[in-house]
């Protein structure tokens, strides 16, 4: 995806030049003759320029390995001549090589306040059928069951349940048992209430309506609950949406403090996950799971790209690509596309 539109795309080397000067790098260490090369892709994102010592520091670390820089594209400028503000780096490399780099370029672009992300290029290359959502703080600003909480009045004792769960402390399932637990008794009314006051993320209604455009399935896969799941699918024209159900007094009139059927944890997350991909269908390389927290490891894993969208540190680091950017529109830039490709995508 992409036609690069935005800078040329001649030589790595050269292009870098072209577009950070007075950047120089060393040359890579020579490949033995017998080796085979895999390709990558590295995406650089800032908020607002990458600094020239980023793409520098990368080639520092790319050089020791024997990776080269095969073509560089400036896939958003900040403003004319002002600087590049998301650049893809096509590298070639031994599978070992590009193994190592992707920790180090990861560190590097922390310490530039920028995001990197290595794909393999056959997962980049790939046109994208499927794309799966972690729902609370990834495709909405809030967690659920914390805004519930927030109104029964234990908002305190379920958020550390919550924060304990999001960073893989204790299991989800009992940390569901424990927060739906607290909530019995409380009014059937919340959820209505709650759900007036959810927000969507910046950029996510862009983002769907975007891969709606680009004919790929959407699904929101959560650890939340169904009515409100079902109202993000509604909003953002998902395809599908799977969430726990919460069980009601007999009278419907409170919340039972238990869930009903089986629970939608990080293994039934990929499984939900693999089904809806053998029903597009859709190959791994051809699918993409967006999420934040513990429960969505399994899930990022199961997809060709998982991204880490302002995720937990645990999740930033074994995720493939991370984005700590208020906007989720920017997973596009991880296709390779353009900001005038995106631009005509999101246009109403």
């Amino acid at each position: 995806m992409g036609d690069h539109n935005e800078a040329t795309s001649h030589g790595g080397l050269a292009a870098l030049a072209q577009l950070f000067p007075g950047l120089t790098a060393a040359a890579p260490a020579p490949a033995s003759p017998s080796a085979n090369l895999d390709g990558a892709v590295a995406t650089i994102i800032s908020s607002t320029s990458i600094p020239a010592a980023l793409p520098a520091a990368l080639l520092s670390h790319a050089a020791p390995l024997g990776i080269r820089c095969e073509s560089a594209h400036a896939l958003r400028l900040t403003a004319p001549g002002a600087g590049v503000g998301v650049l893809e780096l096509r590298l070639a490399g031994t599978a070992d090589a590009l193994s190592a780099f992707g920790p180090l370029a990861q560190r590097a672009g922390s310490a530039h306040g920028c995001d990197v992300s290595l794909q393999p290029a056959a997962v980049r290359d790939a046109r994208k059928r499927l794309f799966v959502f972690d729902m609370d703080s990834t495709l909405i600003r809030q967690e659920v069951i914390d805004e519930i909480a927030r109104d029964a009045g234990i908002v305190e004792q379920v958020a550390r349940i919550t924060e304990s769960a999001m960073n893989g402390e204790i299991d989800f399932q009992e940390s569901l048992r424990r927060r739906v637990g607290l909530l019995r008794g409380a009014s059937a009314d919340i959820i209505p209430r709650v759900r007036q006051r959810i927000t969507l993320t910046p950029g996510a209604r862009e983002l769907c309506r975007a891969l709606k455009r680009l004919g790929c399935t959407m699904a929101v896969l959560s650890g939340g609950f169904m009515p409100f799941a079902t109202f993000i699918q509604a909003e953002l024209g998902l395809d599908q949406a799977h969430a726990n159900n919460l069980k009601m007094s007999a009278d419907g009139s409170t919340l039972d403090g238990e869930t009903v059927g089986r629970v939608v944890d990080a293994v039934r997350k990929r499984e939900l996950l693999l089904e809806i991909a053998a029903s597009v269908p859709a190959s791994k390389e051809e699918i993409v799971a967006v999420g934040d927290g513990a429960n969505d490891l399994l899930m990022l894993d199961a997809a060709g790209l998982g991204v880490a969208f302002n995720a937990k540190p645990r999740v930033q680091e074994q995720a493939q690509a991370r984005i700590n950017q208020p906007s989720l529109i920017n997973v596009l830039y991880l296709l390779g596309l353009t900001s005038d490709e995106i631009d005509r995508l999101v246009a109403e």
